[in-house]
């Protein structure tokens, strides 16, 4: 029997919403094998839909809208509810991404706290050894973020910044925002045909 994969995936107020959507819309699509989505998003989070994707940003949110469809079947908790399922490490997910994640989520994440759904759900993902994909946003980096990213590291965290490639020269905003959910995707294990792979083998002869 095939066991159904589970993967979450939260929201927080760094810049980079296109990136979430396409990450999200990677894990709906027929490539990843119809995998369980849990959708987590932070105060700060719904300002960024709003701000960013225009959705709105009163009462439930409008998943149907994040993700251009009505048949998502994504499950939508709470952000205060450290009771959800994804809150215990008996409730087994096959990982997590944060995207994007702020400086502040970082913080969180590196001290253990847990006050929140998200930061409750990523503690989880260390403390049960799976596996935690954090998509951080913003910059520069001070020291105290370059220390937090250094905690998680040793924790067993994935740091995963949003920093897109161009050497497939892409030529619309979507083509560059592939290049990190692909990347994303991968991490997580998710089979997915987001954006383009370096597949060309490159002898000595052809480099010189």
């Amino acid at each position: 029997m095939t066991v159904r994969k589970r993967y979450i995936v939260a929201i927080t107020g760094a810049s980079g919403a296109l990136y979430a959507r396409r990450i999200l819309d990677g894990l709906l699509s027929p490539a990843a094998g119809n995998p369980e989505v849990f959708l987590v998003v932070s105060t700060y989070g719904r300002r960024l839909l709003h701000d960013e994707l225009g959705i709105e940003a009163g009462g439930a949110l409008d998943v149907a809208a994040l993700v251009g469809r009505t048949d998502h079947g994504i499950n939508l908790l709470p952000y205060k509810d450290v009771g959800a399922p994804i809150a215990s490490g008996s409730y087994r997910t096959d990982g997590m991404v944060v995207v994007p994640c702020s400086n502040n989520k970082l913080a969180e994440f590196a001290h253990g706290l847990g006050d929140n759904l998200i930061s409750r759900a990523a503690n989880v993902c260390l403390k049960e050894r799976r596996k935690l994909v954090i998509v951080h946003r913003e910059m520069p980096l001070g020291l105290v973020e370059i220390k937090n990213m250094l905690e998680l590291t040793q924790a067993g965290a994935i740091i995963c910044p949003a920093n897109p490639g161009f050497y497939h020269v892409p030529q619309t905003v979507e083509e560059v925002v592939d290049t990190v959910a692909a990347r994303v995707l991968d991490l997580l294990d998710v089979h997915h045909q987001v954006g383009k792979r370096w597949g060309t083998v490159q002898t000595e002869d052809r480099l010189s």
